[in-house]
């Protein structure tokens, strides 16, 4: 059992222990053992994560932060069954619907991680990632929310290594303040750590040049992507490339 003084610790801390969770969804997703990993066990298959999946040394590994219930992700997997798909989110509730949809659909190549996305640096192993996804995350926008963004510098800098050489990492909001802060941090990581990203695309319009962006369907959207077109909110689109 974690001891009370670990679980103090910040979740970026090396030794951050998660806390037992009474969640009746942590139980639920017992039943997917392999399928479904949460909490520490999220980190003990690092650099092993294709061995999780179907044997294919030429499999790709994409990762998606914040999945919710996987509606990308499964689409993603059902249609390129030679990949291999990871889903992370840390509720356990759309994690399961995640899975049970998967599972009813026998989709194989998708496996979901319960867990803070602070933590990749202890899931994942150094180049490891092909493909990595960040799509409407949080945007924090008050003043004294800023803290809790998740794409800082310090977390470029974090991922970096974990991608593989040429690996893409693509990120798109619908908060144009949160868009120029990623900008901004971009710029700060690379002047810390020196060339590990080249910025390959950014829009602060991501579907001005569809021709029917409403009627644009899972998985080249999200849902909340598509409520954001429908009320004319412009898509931001950030795309680095691992160097």
């Amino acid at each position: 059992m974690p001891s009370p003084s670990a679980n103090r610790l910040p979740v970026t801390d090396p030794e951050y222990l998660y806390s037992d969770s009474k969640n009746p969804y942590r139980e639920k997703n017992r039943q997917f053992e392999g399928r479904v990993f949460s909490d520490q066990d999220t980190e003990n298959h690092k650099g092993q994560w294709l061995t999780k999946f179907p044997v294919d040394t030429k499999r790709e590994l994409h990762v998606e932060i914040g999945c919710n219930a996987g509606h990308v992700t499964l689409e993603w997997a059902a249609s390129d069954p030679k990949g291999a798909y990871i889903g992370i989110d840390w509720k356990f509730k759309p994690i399961f619907w995640g899975i049970e949809k998967a599972v009813k659909r026998d989709i194989k190549n998708l496996v979901f991680l319960r867990a803070h996305a602070e933590r990749l640096p202890f899931m994942f192993a150094p180049q490891e990632i092909d493909r990595l996804y960040l799509y409407f995350p949080d945007p924090w926008p008050k003043k004294k929310q800023l803290k809790n963004r998740f794409l800082t510098a310090q977390t470029l800098i974090k991922i970096a290594p974990l991608m593989k050489k040429g690996g893409i990492f693509h990120i798109k909001t619908d908060h144009a303040g949160y868009f120029d802060w990623m900008l901004e941090h971009v710029e700060i990581a690379l002047k810390e750590a020196g060339p590990i990203w080249e910025v390959v695309d950014k829009t602060h319009d991501l579907h001005k040049d569809h021709p029917n962006p409403t009627g644009m369907t899972i998985p080249e959207v999200t849902l909340f992507e598509r409520l954001f077109i429908k009320d004319g909110i412009k898509i931001n689109s950030l795309k680095l490339r691992a160097l």
